[in-house]
């Protein structure tokens, strides 16, 4: 399986293949249409992230030392943020999880080309994927 670092330089890749952020945009939302949809009992109040102008549900299960995470918004482009912090972080240890700096965000140009309130909503969900590794790190 792959590290954080190794899926985060992945994805700097494949953003810095776009020049124009129309495409770069496209590719986020291809990337929210990619992602399966929640299952209608995690869309509950628990799992809405605090923060987001659109809606946004992260569910994340602890199975055998490792933490799962999916998550769903009502927007394109969010859902797509969140397939791709998802994407990075699912599947390892709540150590790995909080160690990793999600370096990745800044690289590709996401912090200023996000308007400040999908800004804030993205802080809000690494900081929710911290709060979960947290939780399940004390297990």
């Amino acid at each position: 399986m792959k590290t954080i670092k190794e899926k985060q330089e992945e994805i700097i890749e494949e953003f810095n293949v776009f020049d124009d952020w129309m495409d770069k945009y496209q590719l986020l939302i291809d990337l929210g249409n990619e992602q399966a949809p929640l299952d209608a009992q995690y869309k509950v109040e628990q799992n809405l992230i605090e923060g987001c102008q659109s809606r946004v549900w992260l569910h994340a299960v602890y199975k055998d030392g490792k933490v799962f995470f999916e998550a769903e918004s009502d927007a394109l482009i969010v859902k797509g943020l969140a397939g791709l912090l998802i994407s990075v972080v699912s599947g390892h240890t709540p150590q790995e999880i909080l160690e990793n700096e999600l370096y990745f965000i800044e690289a590709i140009g996401l912090k200023e080309h996000l308007s400040p309130t999908r800004s804030n909503g993205l802080l809000s969900m690494v900081k929710q994927i911290r709060l979960y590794a947290l939780a399940f790190s004390q297990q």
